[in-house]
């Protein structure tokens, strides 16, 4: 990498593209790593950009100490000193944008969810072989040190054998047009749902479904307000997921096994693991170390994934952004439910 603007060598410029609420929440994650001494050297807020509007973009540029600030997703592209590019536009522009990017030459991590299907997850995932370059999904509690901290606790067989799962993600959103509007890959599966999904998926990330079945509620626009899931795994263990957009939840995940359970506090972001032995006595609590905002382990396994010269995240790889968005077209194909651009 170019050591210009002052920046030490090895330091990833990131640009952000798509200035909407995520992106604030990354801009002022990449604001606090550039002021952190254990991140400082690893990544530079370095770039924004918004839809033709390049005043906009210069303000949030000043807000969150950004260098350069465009008026268009090209130019930002065409800069050579930008090396990642954190895309945070609506679900239905990740892929065409995530492959234009890489055709620039520019690693990619992508707003969850990776893409609209399966199918787009694959030319994508494609363009990275392609390009040689990093395309990572931006799942963020994949990456976050209360999923080792859960692993590990599994794995000491603490609560012993798992038999079932449950996480559940719900909040009240049909106020949000990304979420109502299906041309935007609107619905709660692609938004919260994931997030129940995937709280099983990193606990088993090599099983297979061998059965499912699913209910939904959909909405008067043909995007799904509620749903919910089971699924039994080739390992013998039960899972269920559910999400909804029309109410709140304690957005809880529960692991019960044979010795005990589990009760992880807030799936979408950890405060706490309860373990409880099988007379419901709490023999643990474990809470997961202070953060920045959630988002620094994901920009920092990524920055250190392009150092390395990788294509791919090891806390998400390729194979498990496409095994979920697997899981999501067939819940779909349950629902009878397609995307306008599909």
């Amino acid at each position: 990498m170019s050591t210009r603007n002052g920046a030490k060598e090895g330091t990833v410029r990131v640009g952000v593209l798509g200035l909407g609420r995520i992106a604030a929440h990354m801009g002022e994650t990449l604001r606090k790593m550039s002021d952190d001494p254990r991140y400082h050297t690893l990544v530079e807020p370095y770039a924004c950009a918004t839809h033709d509007d390049a005043d906009r973009a210069a303000g949030w540029a000043e807000t969150y100490g950004f260098t350069r600030s465009y008026g268009s997703y090209e130019e930002l592209l065409d800069d050579p000193e930008v090396d990642l590019v954190y895309i945070a536009t609506p679900n239905v522009f990740h892929k065409d944008q995530a492959i234009d990017a890489m055709e620039h030459g520019k690693n990619v991590l992508v707003e969850k969810p990776f893409a609209i299907n399966l199918a787009q997850a694959e030319e994508m995932v494609e363009a990275s072989r392609d390009n040689r370059v990093l395309c990572a999904e931006a799942m963020w509690t994949r990456y976050m040190p209360s999923r080792t901290m859960l692993t590990d606790m599994l794995a000491s067989g603490r609560i012993g054998r798992i038999v079932q799962m449950h996480a559940d993600l719900s909040y009240p959103l049909t106020h949000k047009k990304r979420m109502t509007d299906p041309t935007l890959g609107g619905g709660i599966l692609l938004d919260c749902g994931v997030y129940a999904l995937n709280f099983g998926g990193m606990i088993f990330p090599n099983a297979t479904v061998t059965r499912m079945l699913s209910n939904v509620v959909m909405s008067p626009e043909g995007v799904d307000q509620t749903f919910q899931a089971a699924a039994v795994l080739d390992n013998g263990v039960l899972t269920s997921s559910s999400a909804s957009m029309l109410c709140a939840s304690p957005r809880l995940g529960i692991i019960q096994g044979t010795e005990g359970y589990a009760i992880v506090q807030n799936i979408n972001n950890p405060e706490a693991i309860d373990v409880y032995d099988a007379n419901h006595r709490l023999i643990d609590h474990l809470v997961p170390p202070e953060q920045l905002t959630g988002y620094e382990y994901e920009v920092a396994s990524a920055a250190q994934a392009i150092l390395d010269g990788r294509i791919e995240c090891p806390e998400m790889p390729h194979t498990q952004s496409l095994h979920m968005l697997g899981a999501l077209d067939d819940l779909r194909a349950d629902w009878s439910m397609r995307y306008p651009c599909e």
